[in-house]
């Protein structure tokens, strides 16, 4: 399942979103009551819930984790790793029990969405970090990611790896270029189109198409956009929407151009040199997930030392050349630069892991779905999608 998981506004996510946009008053935790009894001086532990792949592992035992073991031998902290988390929604009503009752969840480090980060922060359900303490993120975290309007300043989130969403095609059997989201309409490509489902994950980009500034974007600006998908459905246009599955159909041919994750893209190109990856000529999604602390979290100090670990360029670098999403180090660029590696090298160079200047003149980070906005735009979406 993807990381960038679908939306789901029924099921548990209905209960997320319903949860986000009707209880907020309810679950709200105050910052007075967020932090709990720091044991990390005495007991040198940590519980760290990833998603499943999102981390180096050793080529002859996958079991071993290098970064996460150089951080053990490093500081004398031991750390629970679990691939727990399959589902933005799901995980949310895992954990959301206990953060709205005021209790501990039993991880002290979480990786989620930026768009599901915005509403652990606006509940105060994640504490904010102590950056004197984080003298690598200060330092290394990327411009560009450093303060998005869900949580101005990144005082409670850090990115673990970022992304962006764009078009992938295959050119030859295209035959031409795609350099914009309105090259997806043209007639020799329809039926053989696929967008994403997810109303998280699809939205910017489609607006991004329409002119939007996705930073600052508006009621009708979403509602024109579900009435040219409607079009498009209807017309038959649009063959499909797609979780992650998407990567299968373009492989086999079956579509032609898709909404996708830069990530897998470069996981594509692999196999299949045709296949290309491109930032619209308007504009083109860049988010995150990001790693934050649980409100009562019991080895908050051992989390900010992991985090900070982790935005180490040598570190970063290592991290970089498994997971191939965009790196949040953009120091870690030079470390890829010198190995003696060609293909490790060569990765410094791609501009899927690190975007060169023209490319990041034309990404952007999307302003969050309100609470008050989630339950309407998401029924309205699903209502297209088919969910």
């Amino acid at each position: 399942m993807s990381r960038r998981s679908l939306l789901r506004a029924l099921g548990a996510g209905a209960a997320g979103a319903t949860l986000a946009g009707c209880g907020v008053p309810a679950a709200f935790v105050e910052p007075g009551d967020r932090a709990g009894h720091d044991s990390s001086a005495t007991d040198h532990t940590l519980h760290f819930a990833n998603w499943p792949l999102y981390i180096d592992t050793d080529d002859d035992n996958e079991s071993k984790r290098p970064t996460l073991d150089a951080f053990s031998k490093r500081t004398g902290i031991s750390v629970t790793y679990t691939e727990e988390i399959n589902d933005n929604d799901e995980f949310f009503g895992k954990i959301s029990p206990a953060l709205m009752n005021r209790q501990q969840t039993g991880r002290d480090l979480i990786v989620i969405s930026d768009w599901m980060a915005a509403r652990f922060v606006r509940l105060g359900w994640v504490q904010e970090m102590d950056r004197a303490k984080q003298p690598n993120v200060a330092k290394y975290l990327d411009p560009q990611l450093r303060s998005p309007a869900f949580d101005k300043g990144r005082l409670h989130s850090v990115p673990w790896q970022s992304g962006i969403t764009g078009i992938a095609y295959n050119r030859k059997r295209l035959g031409r270029e795609i350099r914009s989201t309105g090259d997806l309409w043209a007639d020799d490509l329809r039926g053989r189109v696929t967008l994403l489902s997810g109303l998280d994950e699809s939205f910017a980009l489609l607006m991004q198409g329409n002119g939007v500034d996705i930073t600052r974007w508006t009621s009708d600006d979403f509602h024109e956009i579900c009435e040219q998908t409607e079009r498009r459905v209807r017309s038959q246009h649009i063959r499909r929407f797609t979780g992650n599955d998407y990567i299968k159909d373009l492989a086999t041919g079956d579509v032609l151009a898709c909404q996708a994750y830069s990530g897998d893209v470069i996981q594509l190109q692999a196999d299949n040199p045709d296949i290309e990856f491109v930032v619209p000529e308007e504009g083109a999604e860049l988010w995150a997930e990001s790693l934050m602390i649980p409100n009562l979290a019991r080895h908050k100090r051992n989390a900010e030392r992991l985090i900070d670990h982790y935005y180490d360029p040598e570190i970063a670098a290592e991290l970089a050349t498994w997971v191939n999403y965009v790196c949040p180090v953009p120091a870690a660029r030079d470390i890829l630069a010198s190995s003696k590696d060609e293909e490790t090298a060569a990765l410094a160079e791609d501009p899927l892991i690190f975007p060169d200047d023209t490319m990041r003149q034309r990404l952007a980070i999307a302003r969050d779905i309100t609470s008050e906005e989630r339950t309407d735009f998401a029924k309205k979406w699903n209502s297209i999608v088919g969910l």
